[in-house]
């Protein structure tokens, strides 16, 4: 049978690390921190890269590619981004290696010292505003709308496939604009884009939001979040965009002439989101039979499995499922026949329950006699047997009800796991039994990290949809006056 997988009641977390590596996702690689993703894993972030660079499309945002390694010099002329990003830098300091002197193996080559270091690219910012001074001379140069699909480098300690590692993939866009106000609804748009890619496509109800001044993007005058709740109730941050104000201008010197002829500083933003969504896809779906995949990021949407004594059979009933391949595929669904012959049924069932395809459809000889095949489906692991005249209509319904039915799953956990409170000791408590709170603040970042200190507590975000949070009230932690609540949780 495939690979077993620890229950979430038994440890939540090992469940987790189960089903990446069981799923076939990923694993660690030779280089401490970071990860091979597998093709299985990387269909489906290819997916959702698929997805999202049509959305992306769609408002006017254009691919580019810039480098992988940033002068050091750049980080120093905008503070509050280098304070942000100093301690996970890695840094390049020498072009070539040679064999050491002493036979020890291969050194550093002492004379090939880089006369400026370079940092390997943590985020963009700094690169792409040195590139865009360039770019801009005239209001008519603007806006610039640019994105590109890249790898980051983090360098942290504790890493976690897909979660948190030194090295992952990503997207991100960033913009220039010639007013504040194009520049704010440009953030705001894209948060957007991303609220809709994870309710309709990761089938992840997320609450958009702003971040407190604590938990901004360093060097941003707002960061606008999408956050999610896992089903050991942690939230995960799911993407980000950020309203970066004329910082990086300045910091670059990228000016345009404007229409009365006036020398003015461009307007800018910046949205990503990561590799860190097959964590969140794994970890508000998943089961304990495996992954449950919504439809829209299946790389395999249907599997069929024949089940045969003879060669006669096999074939029979092979001729049958690739007849139903290939009109399924028609209308614009993923198939694939599970033709193995070294494998039983049971074990192929198995294996493709832990790896979370939406439909299976099972087909024997007596099925084949009587026009009729077994459907299960992968979310609530009902079995139907249905008539094959007329299978691809009732397929294609069903990948619609999948799809459906796993968002309402996860938006009812999230709705039960959501409530508020409004005393200090009972938030204490509350707080460690996971979701989210809602709770009043007083707005002054010394109360955001007092809480934090005291309970691991972070404000999630400032909600802008999914809760009502305008009305009056005490902070929880100081008493003074509030005017709304805000979502705490405790993070990945």
């Amino acid at each position: 049978m495939a690979k077993e997988v620890t229950k979430r009641s038994d440890n939540y977390s090992q469940w987790y690390n189960d089903l990446v590596v069981k799923a076939d996702l990923a694993e660690q690689s030779a280089v401490r921190g970071c990860m091979v993703i597998k093709p299985y894993g990387y269909a489906i972030w290819e997916k959702m890269q698929s997805v999202l660079d049509g959305m992306f499309k769609e408002k006017g945002v254009q691919n580019a590619y810039f480098p992988l390694f940033i002068p050091k010099s750049f980080f120093s002329r905008e503070a509050e981004h280098v304070a942000g990003f100093a301690k996970e830098c890695a840094v390049v300091t020498h072009h070539r290696l040679m064999n050491d002197p002493e036979g020890k193996g291969v050194v550093v080559d002492p004379d090939a010292k880089l006369e400026e270091e370079l940092i390997v690219r943590p985020t963009s910012e700094t690169i792409i505003w040195s590139t865009y001074k360039n770019w801009v001379t005239s209001w008519r140069d603007l806006p610039i709308l640019c994105n590109q699909w890249c790898n980051v480098v983090r360098w942290e300690m504790r890493t976690r496939l897909f979660l948190r590692t030194a090295e992952f993939l990503w997207q991100e866009g960033h913009t220039a604009h010639a007013t504040a106000q194009e520049a704010e609804d440009m953030a705001k748009q894209m948060v957007h884009v991303y609220a809709d890619f994870a309710r309709n496509c990761l089938a992840l109800p997320v609450i958009v939001g702003h971040k407190s001044p604590n938990e901004r993007f360093a060097g941003a005058l707002d960061t606008l979040t999408i956050e999610a709740m896992m089903q050991d109730g942690k939230a995960l941050q799911a993407g980000t965009s950020h309203f970066l104000g004329q910082n990086f201008a300045k910091s670059f010197d990228v000016q345009f002439t404007g229409k009365d002829g006036k020398q003015e500083y461009v307007w800018a933003t910046s949205w990503g989101v990561s590799t860190r969504l097959m964590g969140a896809l794994i970890m508000a779906h998943g089961d304990d039979n495996g992954l449950v995949l919504p439809p829209a990021l299946a790389p395999i949407q249907v599997v069929m499995v024949p089940i045969y004594k003879s060669d006669d059979e096999r074939n029979a009933i092979l001729d049958k499922m690739y007849e139903v391949k290939k009109a399924l595929e028609a209308m614009g669904h993923s198939v694939k026949v599970d033709d193995r012959d070294t494998l039983r049924p049971g074990f192929k069932f198995a294996e493709w329950e832990l790896k979370g395809v939406p439909v299976r459809l099972a087909m024997g000889p007596r099925d084949l006699q009587n026009g009729t095949v077994e459907v299960h489906r992968r979310d609530t692991l009902e079995k139907n047997t249905v008539g094959i005249e007329g299978l691809e209509k009732y397929i294609d319904e069903l990948l619609g009800d999948i799809q459906k039915g796993i968002y309402e799953k996860a938006l009812a956990f999230r709705t039960a796991n959501i409530r508020k409170c409004d005393d200090w000791e009972e938030f204490k408590t509350e707080i460690q039994k996971g979701g989210f709170l809602l709770c009043h603040w007083d707005g002054t970042a010394e109360t955001e990290q007092k809480i934090k200190d005291e309970t691991k507590a972070t404000i999630r975000c400032i909600p802008v949809d999914s809760c009502v949070c305008e009305e009056e009230g005490k902070c929880i932690y100081s008493g003074k006056p509030s005017s709304r609540r805000v979502v705490f949780a405790i993070s990945y």
